[in-house]
């Protein structure tokens, strides 16, 4: 393939479900040669492709022997996270959903490089995905560093809402964990107000440190570093789906 432009996108998704307007950057810095070898040869082999409408998505045959758990992490950015998860967690299937295609790469040269069987990857909008996962089948689930859509007007898009809260709370099994993190003051207050106004979610912090101090089982990445290095707060939030 020779340079990566619009006549060979392999950044747009699967036709199988184009329902709705993705907003937001699709594409970055132009990719190196071994990036977009990843994309072309190892992107298909963990691919997630949507079934027809009215459909559930089968899980096991994505990823052979039946994981002990099933986790999700919705918009993995660079995919430092969903690896770090997947390389310690190697009995647990992960599906990250991503539209930008310079994190697809990202979370693709990790997996290359510490050989991860367990990661599949939605390359689209991962309100579709949820729409096709089976109920009951996620055991954690993260959303981690969103876009704040700081303009009131765009507030609309915000992935944190109503809406996807109800799907996430008929995804998630009793116990099961959902873990956000924003570096925003005004989507802090925003996703207090709606994860523990949903009836599903309970909010595990008890303290101060426990949304100020990043637990030992969830690492860094370059994005936190670069906002608290300019003066941004992270906040680190912790929620269990409630037994029904």
């Amino acid at each position: 393939m020779s340079d990566w432009d619009d006549r060979a996108d392999m950044s747009a998704p699967p036709p199988s479900r184009r329902r709705r307007q993705l907003h937001g950057r699709r594409r970055g810095r132009p990719l190196r040669r071994g990036l977009k070898a990843l994309l072309e040869d190892l992107l298909p082999r963990l691919r997630v492709i949507l079934p027809t409408a009215g459909a559930s998505l089968e899980l096991e045959p994505l990823f052979g022997p039946a994981p002990r758990e099933l986790w999700l992490e919705i918009g993995f950015g660079a995919g430092e996270h969903l690896a770090w998860q997947a390389t310690s967690n190697r009995d647990v299937g992960f599906l990250g959903a991503e539209v930008f295609i310079n994190g697809i790469a990202g979370l693709l040269r990790r997996v290359a490089e510490v050989d991860l069987e367990n990661v599949r990857i939605y390359q689209g909008d991962a309100q579709d995905l949820l729409d096709v996962l089976p109920d009951n089948s996620v055991a954690r689930a993260f959303i981690l560093f969103p876009d704040p859509w700081p303009k009131l007007r765009h507030h609309k898009r915000r992935i944190v809402r109503r809406a996807v809260l109800d799907r996430l709370a008929s995804l998630m099994t009793d116990g099961a964990e959902l873990r956000l993190a924003t570096d925003h003051p005004d989507y802090l207050p925003w996703i207090l107000e709606r994860v523990t106004g949903h009836p599903a979610f309970e909010w595990l912090a008890r303290g101060p440190a426990d949304w100020r101090q990043r637990p030992a089982d969830w690492p860094a990445t370059r994005y936190e570093m670069k906002a608290i290095e300019e003066g941004r707060t992270p906040c680190y939030l912790r929620f269990r789906r409630r037994p029904r």
